[in-house]
């Protein structure tokens, strides 16, 4: 007979990245050829397909959809051999020694001890996630005396934590499964509707916490952009930039003018460590783009610092197009070294703290551009005058820069701006 293919999950992540199976395209007994896709996984930056590792039959699934999934891990097995659905849905054969069982088998195990049996039984309804396991077992909480406010009554990490949290210590909520099953997860309220979220947004969530809360001193430096030259100059390029395949937005602008920043204040494009300060050479600037029904993501323009505005024009029109088709692959959204935010697109004038995309140390945010008028000329020629201007933020690591470096680099940012030549 021949040998079973292990279906893994992909080994590259970037650290920090956490990943789940969004689901299985194929069901036990269906058969799959090779290459074909097999698994989605999101991470909380993409969703990226699996491939089939081999042609044959879907012989077991060993993580289910939902949950938290390691890089490399064993996620199922492929039986190679040509077999009915029938007999593939037939008992796996027994493991080697020393070999993991799966997670039906340790519902199974747990369930002939007699103890268990109850918790079991709930965990084969609703599978368990990874965390939730980890908790119940480092706070001795049975899973049957938990309540569960999931989808279906599944456990959340929330649950546990409050079970163990309740009187005593969380006394109460070990109480043993003999004293009867979970009452079953409360209904929403009228006119409320419940949105699992999505492992995007989860992760964007804790992210956003960890860096604000947790990690780094957040301080916002506000400086006002004049774009009347950088109006004129897209103007007369933009249809030479068309006919050449790269759409020339105002971001490639700020690209641009946010190297020039970096060049003078270094200390933007680096990361603090608890030993030294770490900056980059090379140039990585991620652009924060909003895809409907995902969230927020990051697509990193790499080498920013070599392009010339052309370049970053049609680099920038490739990773924003891919981002809202879902066609990012892991590489596009690995290491940013600076991030950019144009929250002006949907109409934000000015957006402070925004939040620090950890480990870097600074993120230049870009208000919406529109006319005001100001005062220009000095002294007894000073007039009023309309001009088209926009808000520009930088928040930042307060341990990596401190307030003179900061503004520093928004001088240059706006005067790059303000008096734009190519």
């Amino acid at each position: 007979m021949s040998a079973s293919i292990e279906i893994r999950a992909p080994a590259e992540q970037t650290e920090g990245t956490r990943s789940q199976i969004l689901r299985w395209l194929k069901q036990v007994g269906e058969r799959v050829e090779e290459d074909e896709p097999l698994i989605e996984i999101e991470t909380d930056k993409v969703t990226v397909e699996v491939a089939s590792p081999g042609a044959g039959v879907l012989r077991e699934i060993l993580r289910r959809e939902q949950e938290e999934i390691a890089p490399g891990e064993l996620l199922g097995v492929l039986d190679p051999a040509s077999r009915t659905t029938t007999e593939a849905a037939a008992p796996a054969p027994s493991r080697a020694a020393g070999a993991a069982p799966s997670a039906g088998e340790a519902v199974a195990t747990r369930a002939a001890t007699g103890a268990g049996a109850r918790a079991a039984a709930a965990e084969a309804a609703t599978p368990l996630s990874p965390a939730v396991r980890r908790l119940l077992a480092e706070h001795g909480l049975s899973a049957a005396a938990v309540h569960g406010t999931g989808e279906r009554g599944r456990l959340t990490v929330e649950d546990v934590l409050h079970a163990a949290a309740g009187s005593a210590g969380g006394a109460a909520a070990r109480a043993p499964a003999e004293a009867g099953p979970a009452p079953p997860p409360a209904a929403p309220a009228a006119g409320v509707h419940r949105v699992p979220h999505s492992a995007v947004r989860r992760r964007t969530a804790e992210h956003m916490v960890q860096s604000l809360l947790h990690t780094a001193p957040h301080v916002t430096t506000v400086f006002e952009a004049d774009m009347s030259a950088v109006l004129e100059d897209r103007a007369r390029r933009r249809d030479e930039f068309a006919r050449r395949g790269a759409p020339l937005t105002l971001t490639a602008y700020f690209v641009q003018a946010a190297v020039a920043a970096i060049r003078a204040v270094p200390e933007a494009n680096s990361r603090w460590t608890d030993t030294a300060l770490e900056i980059w050479e090379a140039i990585h600037i991620g652009i924060g783009t909003a895809v409907e029904g995902s969230g927020l993501v990051v697509p990193v323009l790499r080498d920013a610092d070599t392009r010339d505005l052309f370049e970053t024009a049609r680099g920038l029109d490739d990773l924003v197009s891919r981002a809202r088709a879902g066609k990012l692959t892991p590489a596009d959204v690995r290491g940013g070294t600076f991030t950019l935010s144009n929250h002006g697109v949907s109409g934000s004038l000015l957006a402070t703290p925004i939040v620090i995309n950890q480990p870097q140390s600074a993120i230049l945010g870009i208000g919406k551009l529109e006319r005001r008028a100001v005062v220009v000329g000095e002294g007894e020629a000073e007039t009023i005058a309309v001009r088209p201007r926009c808000y520009v933020t930088l928040t930042l690591d307060h341990r990596v820069m401190d307030g003179h470096q900061a503004n520093r680099f928004m001088q240059i940012l706006v005067d790059t701006l303000s008096g734009w030549r190519d």
